[in-house]
């Protein structure tokens, strides 16, 4: 066979190679991540937790819960929402709460033209109760079509006994993560409880009315975060119950049944947004102490990129993509301490930049 034969076929080898590591990454290093600022954004004297961040009509728009008692279940908590032009100065356009209940947890969702706020409430009846009961949770939504005038709170009919989490805009649908006790059990002890705990995908036309279409976890299920892929699948991190690794769940319309393949570890308040070709991940990890950490997703693994200052109780990321390699993270986290000495739970951003 004649060398130049030889020669050419092994460039179109090589040339192949090259395709599959570019368009694949499977060879590819993952990109690196720069911090490039990190400043508290909110802190009221309250515990101020659980976060998320959108971009609406060309604002930013930050959410978190805010309450006087602390972090458990109290009536007195709120569902706070602030507006930036650039994400360096916020002023507070709405704030509500739910009679009788404790509001957590909230999501944005972009639908319809309007800017919905979901948060899951937990009965509490007038008092801070010591037991409170997933089947009597219940999800609210509030509405903007301008991010200055508020509508609701309102309850979601079909969320009830479901604890409410993130949310997605897809197919002229929403789309939330409900967890929930198969069957709507009745148990006394979370070693009871988490076996049985589904996190159902609920979909629904309107924004205020939902149904179940899946689950993405049938057992130990938690707080699922998910996105629509450009096909219509579904790519979902979903922290696991009783301490368990965290999960990657798939699913492809119309999200009857999920494959699931277990991390490396948990994920508390888990995040997950598509960044250009890029998947990233967030949330609290419990290897060593408490952090903010930040991942990258690649073929069912994580990479770890990056803790955030934090510590304690922390977690719950936002994300919203400033540009094509810049973004805005936000947080929780109680690593600070006033005056006195004294632990507070602030609402904290940090700005970062993609690098290849």
């Amino acid at each position: 066979m004649p060398a130049p034969y030889l020669s050419g076929r092994v460039f179109a080898l090589a040339t192949l190679i090259c395709l599959f590591a570019t368009t694949s990454g499977a060879f590819a290093d993952p990109p690196t991540l720069e911090v490039t600022s990190v400043r508290r954004a909110f802190h009221n004297g309250e515990h101020n937790a659980f976060t998320d961040l959108c971009r609406f009509q060309g604002k930013l728009y930050l959410t978190f819960r805010s309450c006087p008692d602390g972090h458990m279940v109290h009536p007195t908590s709120s569902i706070l929402i602030l507006r930036s032009d650039d994400g360096n100065e916020w002023e507070q356009v709405h704030r509500f709460s739910v009679p009788l209940r404790d509001t957590r947890d909230p999501h944005f969702v972009v639908f319809d033209d309007k800017l919905f706020v979901y948060t899951g409430t937990w009965y509490c009846g007038e008092s801070s109760p010591d037991r409170y009961d997933m089947n009597q949770q219940l999800g609210y939504a509030a509405w903007s079509e301008d991010g200055s005038t508020w509508q609701g709170p309102r309850m979601l009919e079909g969320t009830y006994g479901h604890y409410i989490w993130r949310a997605a805009a897809h197919d002229g649908k929403v789309w939330l993560c409900g967890r929930r006790k198969r069957h709507f059990a009745e148990t006394r002890t979370r070693t009871e409880r988490d076996p049985i705990v589904e996190s159902a995908l609920l979909v629904s036309d309107d924004g205020l009315v939902f149904r179940t279409a899946g689950l993405f976890q049938e057992t130990y299920g938690d707080e699922t975060a998910f996105l629509f892929e450009e096909d219509g699948s579904i790519l979902a991190v979903a922290r696991s119950g009783g301490g368990r690794d965290a999960q990657v769940c798939r699913a492809t319309a119309p999200y009857e049944t999920f494959t699931r393949t277990d991390l490396d570890r948990y994920i508390g308040g888990p995040l997950v947004v598509r960044w250009g070709d890029d998947v990233l991940v967030g949330g609290r990890k419990t290897i060593g102490p408490a952090r903010m950490t930040l991942y990258w997703l690649i073929d069912d693994e994580l990479h770890e990129i990056t803790e955030l200052p934090s510590g304690g109780d922390c977690s719950y990321p936002g994300f919203v993509q400033l540009d094509d390699d810049r973004a805005l993270v936000s947080w929780y986290s109680s690593h600070e301490k006033d005056a006195a000495g004294k632990p507070i739970t602030a609402i904290y951003l940090a700005e970062v930049k993609r690098k290849r």
